[in-house]
């Protein structure tokens, strides 16, 4: 059976650097240490598990001020590696305005990902803020979809305010919001988005364009309601 991770992160020790303070405080919250591999290392993880692997680039230039692992970065490594990694997200950040609509266009373009993936909390917006409305608007012109997380994170979690991270802007409500608006745009949402199950769940079932990966959470964790959600939609 063919298996594909549909929300791998390249693992390296500047993926770590592009999340600014967050790991540190991350790894004091759950009791474990983040360290960057090498890309020989997570490759190998890639193999050992028998999956093929979508990477996810990063970028919290405007958030935390860091370098980003830009869509380049990781169009790069899936081309060194075609056997295990399959495709690419791109990331960037609404906040960059013109900017990021012309790294979308670049993305899809020139380098050939298959969309963009958004996190709403570190990247302190909603999907459903419209003022970002013109860069979901080229991405839906581009026929380009997007991975978008839903649901509380342990990024900024037991830090004073958060790091200024809002996790209602990771609320179910905004994509259902952004579906409604853009209801040619394939959207993925990532993660069970707890504590906003049943909410999530309703988001998936009622708009036709909005699809659900469930990593993060054991399956044993999920409600009655979201193991019904359609099956050829939730993965």
């Amino acid at each position: 059976m063919r298996i594909i991770d549909l929300h791998c992160y390249p693992g390296s020790q500047e993926w770590i650097n592009a999340q600014g303070p967050y790991p540190a405080e991350l790894a004091r919250y759950w009791k474990r240490e983040w360290t960057g591999k090498s890309e020989e290392d997570v490759i190998q993880d890639f193999t050992g598990a028998g999956v093929q692997a979508v990477l996810v680039a990063l970028d919290l230039e405007t958030t935390v001020a860091t370098k980003p692992v830009s869509n380049e970065d990781v169009h790069a490594m899936w081309k060194r590696h075609p056997q295990r990694i399959i495709q690419a997200w791109g990331a960037v950040e609404p906040a960059k305005g013109e900017i990021a609509i012309r790294q979308v266009k670049k993305a899809i373009n020139e380098l050939g990902l298959i969309g963009f993936h958004f996190h709403p909390i570190m990247q302190h917006f909603a999907v459903n803020d419209q003022r970002y409305y013109p860069l979901f608007e080229v991405i839906n012109e581009l026929k380009a979809a997007v991975m978008i997380d839903v649901g509380t994170t342990g990024m900024g979690a037991g830090m004073p305010g958060g790091h200024g991270a809002r996790i209602r802007h990771a609320h179910p409500s905004a994509i259902d919001d952004l579906a409604a608006d853009f209801p040619n745009l394939k959207i993925i949402m990532a993660h069970p988005g707890w504590p906003w199950v049943d909410e999530t769940t309703a988001v998936c079932l009622h708009k036709g364009n909005v699809f659900w990966e469930m990593s993060g959470w054991a399956p044993k964790r999920l409600s009655e309601h979201a193991l019904r959600a359609h099956p050829e939609r939730v993965g």
